[in-house]
């Protein structure tokens, strides 16, 4: 993918973030928003998300917390691009790198970060039937395995250092699968669309050379009532400040 012929400016953070991104293909919705929200960052730290897209993530994240040294790893040059301007338009340094997270460039290979965040792809290519779009296929359908993410993520966070990533609970197996020794403290956010109804994401964090007990915390639920009822914003209090206002999203204690 070398360009993008339509793109749309989306308000994300009620209007704090005005992001660039193509009018077809992967389209950012609350998923990263999600993510940064769920990033124990503090200024100062540094925090690299590998797969950054248009950087949603990064920047919702850089919006919440000033003072972040923010990179993004960004497979497709169109997006990188995106990424890079749509950092620029909102006044957030965020250092975008193109590249494969399967072959990162020696400037990031020797780096160790205190963050490292990933929205990976959600779907398996072996099933279903693959996106029209080449961008949204790329974002969408793993070409990179599961295990690499959580290898390259492993190996570029510092000791103590903090992994977040939201990814669908039908992939959760392969996840955990991917983790060794080298990540604990590990922690579980089922995410719900309503009281009742089963998580289809999950948010998770693990530390490097963690030590504490496996945590799965009870579902976070998204939106009010057991049904959709109305039309409008349905969400609860809390993620609708974290949509709307840029606030954190706070792990059960």
């Amino acid at each position: 993918m070398s360009a993008v012929e339509g793109l749309t400016q989306d308000a994300f953070l009620g209007g704090r973030l005005a992001i660039r991104q193509p009018e077809r293909g992967y389209r950012a919705g609350i998923d990263p928003v999600l993510l940064a929200a769920a990033v124990p960052a503090a200024a100062g730290q540094s925090v690299l998300e590998l797969g950054c897209g248009v950087g949603v993530a990064s920047l919702c994240l850089g919006a919440r917390v000033p003072g972040l040294a923010l990179t993004g790893v960004e497979l497709q040059p169109a997006y990188a691009d995106l990424a890079r301007e749509n950092a620029r338009a909102n006044g957030i340094a965020l250092d975008i790198v193109t590249a494969d997270l399967a072959a990162l460039p020696a400037s990031l290979r020797g780096r160790g970060f205190d963050h490292v965040i990933a929205n990976p792809p959600y779907h398996l290519r072996e099933c279903g039937s693959a996106a029209p779009d080449p961008g949204r296929e790329t974002a969408l359908g793993e070409a990179t395995p599961l295990a690499l993410w959580i290898e390259t993520a492993a190996r570029r966070l510092a000791p103590g250092g903090w992994l977040t990533l939201i990814q669908r609970a039908e992939r959760l197996p392969a996840v955990l699968g991917a983790m060794d020794t080298r990540l604990g403290s590990v922690e579980l956010l089922p995410l719900t669309a309503r009281l009742g109804r089963p998580a289809k994401l999950v948010l998770l964090r693990a530390r490097k050379g963690g030590k504490g007990a496996f945590r799965l915390h009870s579902p976070l639920i998204l939106h009010e009532g057991s049904r959709h009822e109305r039309d409008g914003d349905s969400y609860v209090p809390a993620i609708s400040d974290v949509l709307r206002r840029g606030a954190a999203l706070s792990w059960p204690g």
